[in-house]
């Protein structure tokens, strides 16, 4: 046997034995992998929280297809914390990634998030208070939508600015009250209204003294205030605190129990931006916007209240290249997919948080992140949906 022959047959030896270590690792893998680790990307965890759990698969959407969001997600280097996607009625995909983040009230660090982490749920909150308006309504302690702002707070009437009179409730859900207000600029920037908000001994004199530059349903304005004003309200009429209001009448019956609702520096509920939620509890409210306001058996909030507050009232100018309408704190839009538009209602919050309705697909999509600041925030989220999860629908109809 020539030298040329041995060193073949040493070659096919190494080779065959490397082949038999390699398998039998990988076998001893999976045998050392947890029941966790051997489910498919993004199983949702079953948490008993009140979500039925099944396989994209048996709703009608490619599992594949939903298990590329974080490669998605990384061509835009984003910040993004999670993604949660239920269809008709039930959670289907959540995945979650470790990231930084500037939770409310708490240092600036590194968080590895999972099903049971909370998340700043920022302005997406607004869309929670105009639920609440909606359910007061219903059981009599206000008696419409159209009531005057005013009524509710006689003891500011010698702040109260000309043509406050005028405005009713509809104005503040649908931010068309006509006051003048900008909340766009620098935190620091003392003409931005918002952190008044926060900060002032009486926020609620602050934002009836501003002055009306409008007439009521002409002029929108993106305006915190307002939804700050119809909060107030609302711990008024139940004689509860905003937070034990929503546990009893909202969160309760969607089961709900891992909540805060923060606070400003001047203590007042921030019903503006306070709200923090698990991710797969705030898809519960966009199962429940879907469902037009109802949680399995349990109508929770008022059909016919659900169906105005996601109608567009007015074109969302300014923001997003105005290619929003805006309903009673819910915001209406379209993504292409396929050369057609797919509409949808969502809820959106600074630094990138968003729940998603797709009423057409029965579809629902949630995502946090730590986008803050950032030209683009959100960017990522409504990219994933017009990419990923609405192309993924299998039996679109």
């Amino acid at each position: 046997m020539t030298i040329r022959d041995r060193f073949s047959r040493l070659s096919r030896l190494g080779a065959s034995l490397a082949l038999a270590l390699t398998a039998s690792i990988t076998n001893l893998r999976a045998d050392d992998m947890t029941a966790e680790q051997k489910q498919p990307c993004g199983s949702p965890a079953a948490l008993d929280d009140g979500w039925s759990i099944a396989s994209p698969d048996s709703v009608g959407m490619d599992g594949e297809r939903l298990c590329g969001i974080a490669a998605r997600l990384n061509l835009r280097s984003t910040e993004v914390h999670s993604v949660v996607v239920a269809r008709h009625g039930k959670l289907v995909f959540e995945q979650y990634f470790t990231g930084l983040d500037q939770p409310w009230g708490q240092p600036e660090g590194r968080t590895e998030f999972t099903a049971t982490t909370k998340h700043d749920m920022r302005s997406a909150t607004k869309s929670v208070t105009a639920l609440l308006v909606g359910i007061a309504i219903d059981r009599k302690l206000i008696a419409s939508a159209v009531e005057p702002v005013v009524k509710f707070f006689p003891e500011h009437q010698s702040v109260k600015s000309a043509g406050w009179d005028a405005i009713t409730l509809h104005h503040l859900l649908t931010m068309s009250s006509g006051i003048q207000w900008d909340e766009t600029l620098s935190w620091n920037d003392p003409n931005n209204d918002e952190p008044h908000l926060a900060f002032d001994a009486d926020p609620i004199g602050y934002v009836l003294s501003k002055p009306i530059i409008a007439p009521p349903d002409t002029l929108w304005t993106y305006n915190g205030g307002g939804t700050d004003l119809l909060g107030n309200i609302i711990e008024q009429v139940s004689g509860k605190s905003l937070e034990s209001f929503a546990r009893e009448t909202l969160f309760e019956p969607l089961g709900i129990t891992d909540f805060e609702w923060k606070t400003y520096k001047n203590g007042k509920i921030a019903a503006a931006s306070g709200l923090r939620l698990r991710p797969r509890d705030a898809a519960k409210i966009g199962q429940l916007v879907l469902d037009h306001g109802r949680w399995r058996e349990q109508q929770v909030v008022p059909a016919l209240w659900m169906d105005q507050s996601i109608m567009p009232h007015f074109q969302a100018v300014g923001y997003f290249g105005g290619t929003l309408f805006y309903g009673h704190q819910w915001w209406i839009g379209r993504s292409l997919v396929a050369g057609k538009e797919v509409k949808w209602v969502g809820a959106f919050g600074w630094g990138g948080q968003r729940i998603i309705i797709v009423p057409d697909l029965d579809v629902v999509m949630m995502t946090t992140a730590a986008q803050y600041g950032q030209p683009k925030e959100g960017l990522a989220a409504m990219d994933i949906l017009a990419n990923i999860i609405i192309p993924a629908v299998r039996d679109a109809r």
